[in-house]
């Protein structure tokens, strides 16, 4: 038996390795037999939506599901590297309460070890995951809904503008979209804040195997593979530059791509490590130090294809029709140069950043107590 049943507050943490081994549905099954909270990885992040989802772990993960793994006592993970920006840079900080059960097609992700005493399965991910639906498991229900009141305690805290931007967004997508997500600070955002409606929908993310600029890309792809059906791009100022020429690809095939640029002016993610590691030396990041934006709505108006500018998030709504035609778009949503991407996972301790209150956090400690 590969479940130990002594385990009061288990949770299985799936990477993209389980979508990739087509174990989906199997895994939407074991969470519907069992009601074991499923966390994700960021390049996973889709595999649970709608009200299943709680979030993913690592540096720029969800807090309440870096807080889930801190209080569970067992972790199963299916098709996930674990790597530094999953764990951490000290192992010891990694879920301090939990028996770790690692399932991997790659023996040499298995090489390392990160627990002492883990169980490791070199196997395929569907096939672990058949293996332990058809296992005797009790159902934890009390400890699920644990989980997702831990999450809606937590649920005003760590939106910024950057979040509410995403989630004004998610809010005008149909059922089952398909969204391409470039990299940096939109693509953080996403990942904590976008859910989609429906379980078939599919969020295509640039993770560590895609760089800056993907998400156009990823778009035009997508879009083609699915006979022109609509498919949404949140890419940043900075990524759409990287292949801003692909527009023209857009304007000839007349695919019915949204291109929703979330705009502050700045190379978000590197304009925070120029802050907090170089002393706020920025180069090339911002525009006093040499980047500069060009008018997006005037370049793809240039290529043929109807775009605007928002002053603001709250101008999202505005565009409805726009994300429900046939035809290709731009929207250039502004937000202020100074947005921030939080909360941010403490790479030594796995302490979030910031700091939330000792009676919030006290409450849903409790919570997670069970």
């Amino acid at each position: 038996m590969i479940f130990r049943s002594t385990s009061r507050k288990p949770v299985v943490i799936a990477g993209n390795g389980t979508r990739e081994a087509g174990a989906a549905e199997v895994l939407h099954a074991f969470y519907q037999k069992t009601r074991i909270p499923i966390l994700t990885t960021m390049n996973a992040v889709d595999l649970m939506q709608g009200g299943d989802k709680l979030g993913f772990i690592g540096v720029y993960g969800n807090r309440v599901a870096n807080m889930i793994v801190s209080q569970c006592d067992l972790i199963i993970s299916i098709g996930a590297r674990l790597g530094l920006r999953q764990i951490g840079n000290k192992k010891e900080y990694f879920a301090p309460n939990a028996f770790l059960i690692r399932a991997d097609i790659d023996q040499y992700e298995l090489s390392r070890d990160i627990k002492t005493n883990e169980e490791k399965y070199l196997t395929d991910a569907k096939e672990f995951l058949q293996k332990l639906l058809d296992e005797d498991i009790p159902v934890y229900e009390e400890w699920n809904k644990a989980c997702f009141e831990a999450k809606r305690l937590l649920e005003p805290y760590d939106k910024n503008l950057g979040n509410l931007c995403i989630e004004k967004i998610c809010g005008l997508l149909p059922e089952n979209p398909i969204v391409a997500v470039d990299i940096g600070q939109a693509q953080c955002w996403s990942a904590q804040s976008l859910t989609l409606k429906g379980q078939e929908g599919r969020i295509l993310i640039g993770g560590s195997y895609g760089s800056m600029g993907c998400g156009l890309p990823y778009a035009i792809g997508a879009c083609i593979a699915e006979k022109k059906k609509t498919v949404y791009c949140i890419t940043g100022d900075g990524g759409l530059q990287m292949n801003i020429q692909e527009l023209q690809v857009l304007a000839s095939e007349r695919l019915p791509i949204k291109i929703l640029v979330v705009n502050n002016k700045v190379l978000g993610k590197i304009v925070e490590i120029q802050a907090g590691s170089c002393h706020h030396r920025m180069l090339t990041t911002t525009e006093e130090s040499g980047y500069l934006v060009p008018d997006f709505e005037k370049v793809a108006k240039a290529y043929g294809i109807k775009a605007r500018t928002l002053n603001g998030i709250e101008q999202i709504s505005d565009c409805y029709d726009w994300f429900h035609d046939d035809e290709p778009c731009l929207i250039n949503i502004l937000i202020p140069e100074a947005t921030v991407l939080l909360p941010k996972m403490n790479w030594n301790d796995r302490e979030m950043k910031p700091l939330l209150e000792e009676n919030v956090m006290s409450k849903v400690k409790a919570v997670l107590g069970v």
